[in-house]
């Protein structure tokens, strides 16, 4: 190796739980080198780059055991634990950023856009998902719903007929009880958007698919970043779709929005006035 790619071999040699939720940008600066040297030192010893070095001995030390808490000694301060979940959330972001189909992002706007009914599935944290996509998309003016209670959303589901959009929401894409209730709405004839991790069996059963791929966080009881990536994608198509919509819906949504900053004060000092 050379003097740059053989410092940033010690980085990950030093201490590898850390060095792999590192973006290039970190790992640069952390080892003093430029962000090509990182890449080169990915080529060097063998993969097409960091994405696949990374993955790679995520696998390994997974399957070793050696993976240890990254809030074991230095790591439990309150800067180690927010410097590592936001290097991670970024890291995160950026590879969604990457790799988010942007035409499938668009028709899937464009369905929903001329959609007569939208509804949210998701259970666990994805439900949580779920909730906030209704509240995203009810303020478009669009008939919407969230459920995460399995009954709930499979009687929903049969309700459901070809004009109406289903976004399932699972970081695994191996819940049952969603599988079950989208195979119900797909005999309804709605129309399925999976988002969910990518080759996970939940895709097997949608008509589109928005792919998160599914990672831990390496910080011990901290949640997925998956949520966090499902919701920016929900985020997108929130403003992909208020585009589509015509003058006399986007000043409704304008209305509802005003409606909301006039509850708001300016200051405690003039409401007690």
């Amino acid at each position: 190796m050379t003097r740059s790619e053989a410092k940033v071999a010690s980085l990950f040699l030093e201490d590898p739980d850390r060095a792999i939720a590192w973006p290039i940008t970190t790992l640069a600066s952390k080892a003093g080198v430029s962000e090509p040297s990182v890449a080169r030192f990915c080529r060097a010893i063998g993969f097409s780059g960091l994405k696949d070095f990374k993955l790679a001995l995520a696998k390994s030390l997974g399957a070793s055991g050696q993976r240890p808490s990254r809030l074991q000694g230095h790591d439990r301060t309150a800067s180690g634990v927010a410097e590592n979940l936001i290097d991670f959330a970024i890291e995160a972001l950026q590879r969604l950023r990457n790799e988010l189909d942007a035409g499938t992002l668009d028709a899937i706007a464009e369905r929903i856009a001329g959609a007569r009914r939208l509804e949210f599935y998701g259970q666990g944290n994805s439900g949580i998902v779920a909730l906030d996509g209704q509240h995203k998309f009810f303020r478009l003016g669009l008939a919407t719903s969230a459920s995460s209670d399995p009954h709930v959303h499979s009687m929903s589901a049969a309700l459901l007929g070809p004009q109406d959009v289903v976004i399932a929401i699972s970081a695994s894409g191996r819940t049952l009880d969603l599988i079950h209730t989208i195979g119900i709405a797909r005999n309804a004839g709605a129309y399925i958007v999976g988002l969910t991790d990518r080759g996970s069996p939940l895709t097997q059963v949608c008509d589109a698919i928005l792919a998160v791929d599914m990672q831990e966080s390496p910080v011990a009881n901290a949640p997925t970043t998956s949520r966090l990536m499902h919701l920016a994608v929900l985020d997108m198509l929130a403003v992909l779709v208020a585009d589509r919509l015509g003058p006399d819906r986007r000043n409704k949504a304008e209305q509802a929005r005003a409606i909301v900053i006039g509850k708001r004060i300016s200051s405690v000092a003039e409401e007690m006035k």
